[in-house]
């Protein structure tokens, strides 16, 4: 890597402008806008950078810069070099999904109606993306009859033209047949502009219209017709599901509104119009390289309108540090004034959380796929073993968490990720006798001794079943290469204790504390910080998750079952073999509570009378007092 004093500038100007940072291949890495030159690009030359910016200094080799009049110009520039270069760190977009547009091409001489997944063209207006391609293709067959434009090719066009002789759908009623004139290019693209008026403001009109052609042709007794255009109706109710009105016909924006997670985030955008939402699109970013400073907002609304016409009013759940200067190009884009809004009540906050939510389900989606990838978690655990310092890839990881209420029904849980992926056939629950006063330290030095016991037994047993039969191990006989304690300095260095006890020193242990996801050893005082969008910190964030709902699952299972026990013990007659009986039957306070009194007598032991008792009993105690039902938990009135 570069020193970066050995090509830091000098004699920098003080105006606004764009720079760029090149590598040792002369690539652009980095391009960026500033409204004074001079102390944006000394910054980067400072002691105090963060991570992601200390490593792209790190990686150019020299930079540039070009003035310009004013911060819109920088901006306009800035937008334009990203597009051109695609830097690496520079903010780096995905789309969630390849999803169709409806399009049609308005600056050709014949306007073209047709499905497209490609790139956005100039002149060409667009309406989706559409979430069912197959119920698009079949509305798009609807559209050609009632609005027939052409949506042949530029070939078969000039083919027909030369032959004048129109083509099949010309013949079949699906084209106005402008290649032979049956319609004038000023009549021709008036049914276009007319079937763009129909996208935009009223696609009901045309089920009403397939409907009433549908009871017709019912009605007349011609059935396979019928047929057809009801299933015609179902594709077009099916492809314009989420165009129906629900919200303010006043309303004309894109609302955008971001989702942020440790190693991505992700960036939503519904496109309103009269109060209905026409379209929806979801980007993925990448925060490997992103610099600390960079506005994901404003990288996206210049991706999203450099090339389209923005509207009138776009709605964001965060305004960018630049939103003056992006309102500006915006609107000297549309030609009009374009206001760049964080709402702060009524019904536009309630459209951005909506977005926002739906940002959420895009990137858990787009993780979840993730986290499946084997180069991913091959990469995680690659990190974890340098940060660690680790003499081998930790293939198997081994996370125990604690869960009680104020020291009560205390539980604790193991997970188990091999290569990067949860191994549920080894998880593990363990209860605990509340009578030994256990805390969330001493809670873990019993938890790590049980298990690592058995470990240790087994190991033995292992050898022997191998060198007489060669049977399979126990499951308790494969040791992890790291073990995770939920906690910080007290749960890892009682875990310590116990390995130090029982004579183990070839398994790594870590703690990772939650509140600002520090990773401790064994006996010392300062954390590791692993970096914050890092594979490794995700993939632990992951494990000590799935250990903390794995521990959270069997404490709540718990709590019902003494629950139901405390319920029974209250009904007068109910002896220990009746009561678990229907501990056996029902196993929760929730399966209980929803049992009719006959199905309550059909258990074993239990008859008519005993099961009216056990029922009026229940009905008494959810009434006087509410219970969680998930839980068993009484709670206070």
């Amino acid at each position: 890597m570069a020193d970066p004093q050995s090509y830091r500038p000098s004699n920098l100007p003080s105006d606004p402008g764009v720079y760029r940072f090149f590598d040792k291949d002369d690539k652009v890495i980095y391009v960026g806008k500033a409204k004074n030159i001079k102390n944006r690009l000394n910054s980067y030359f400072g002691s105090n950078l963060q991570v992601k910016t200390r490593r792209m200094v790190h990686t150019a080799v020299r930079v540039d810069w070009t003035l310009v009049k004013t911060e819109v110009e920088a901006l306009q520039l800035e937008f334009t070099w990203i597009k051109q270069f695609n830097p690496d760190f520079n903010v780096q977009f995905k789309d969630d999904k390849s999803y169709p547009f409806l399009a049609i091409d308005l600056d050709a001489k014949f306007p073209r109606l047709f499905i497209s997944r490609a790139k956005k063209v100039k002149g060409v207006r667009y309406f989706g993306p559409y979430s069912h391609a197959w119920a698009l293709r079949s509305t798009y067959e609807t559209l050609i009859k009632i609005y027939p434009i052409r949506s042949c090719t530029e070939a078969n066009f000039k083919t027909a033209q030369r032959n004048k002789r129109q083509c099949l759908l010309g013949d079949i009623g699906k084209c106005a047949a402008p290649c032979v004139d049956w319609i004038s290019e000023v009549e021709h693209k008036k049914l276009a502009n007319n079937l763009v008026t129909f996208l935009e403001k009223s696609p009901e009109d045309i089920a009403t219209r397939v409907e009433s052609e549908m009871l017709a042709a019912s009605g007349n007794e011609e059935f396979e017709k019928a047929a057809r255009l009801r299933d015609q109706l179902d594709a077009i109710n099916k492809a314009f599901e989420s165009t129906d009105r629900f919200l303010n016909e006043k309303i004309d924006a894109d609302v955008l509104a971001i989702h942020e997670d440790i190693t991505h985030a992700s960036l939503s955008q519904f496109i309103i119009k009269s109060g209905r939402i026409t379209g929806s699109r979801s980007w993925i970013i990448d925060r490997a390289n992103i610099l600390e400073d960079q506005s994901i907002i404003s990288a996206m609304l210049g991706k999203i309108y450099d090339e389209t016409t923005p509207p009138a009013e776009i709605l964001v759940d965060q305004l960018p540090p630049d939103s003056d200067e992006l309102a500006q190009w915006l609107s000297a884009k549309k030609g009009t004034v374009v206001n760049l809004l964080q709402p702060q009540r009524g019904e536009k906050v309630e459209i951005v959380q909506m977005v926002k939510r739906n940002a959420h389900q895009a990137l858990i989606q787009y993780l979840s796929k993730r986290a499946n990838d084997a180069a991913v978690s091959g990469n995680a655990l690659t990190q974890i073993s340098e940060f660690l310092e680790l003499a081998e890839l930790p293939l198997r990881i081994e996370c125990f968490d604690i869960s009680n209420i104020q020291g009560t029904n205390m539980v604790a849980s193991m997970v188990v990720f091999e290569d990067g992926q949860a191994k549920k056939s080894d998880y593990r629950r363990f209860s605990l006798n509340d009578d030994d006063g256990f805390d969330d330290t001493r809670a873990i030095h019993h938890v790590i001794t049980r298990r690592f016991k058995r470990y240790l037994a087994e190991k033995d047993i292992d050898q022997l079943q191998a060198d007489i039969d060669g049977a399979p191990k126990p499951r308790f006989a494969y040791p992890p290469q790291l073990v995770i304690v939920d906690g910080g300095k007290g749960q890892v260095n009682a875990a310590a204790r116990a390995f130090r006890e029982l004579g183990i020193t070839d398994v790594a242990l870590v703690g990772l504390a939650k509140r600002l996801e520090e990773v401790y050893l064994p006996n010392t005082s300062e954390p590791i910080i692993f970096p914050r969008h890092s594979e490794a910190l995700y993939l632990f964030q992951r494990i000590r998750d799935e250990a903390h709902r794995f521990a959270i699952t069997f404490h709540r299972s718990k709590r019902s079952k003494m629950m139901l026990e405390s319920l029974l013990d209250e009904v007068p007659g109910l002896g220990q073999s009746r009561s678990r009986s229907l501990l056996e039957s029902f196993g929760s306070v929730t399966a209980l509570r929803k049992a009719s009194v006959a199905e309550l007598a059909a258990v074993p032991g239990i008859g008519e009378k005993m099961a009216q008792s056990i029922f009026q009993m229940l009905e008494t105690a959810f009434v006087s007092q509410g219970v969680d039902l998930q839980t068993g938990e009484i709670l206070d009135a």
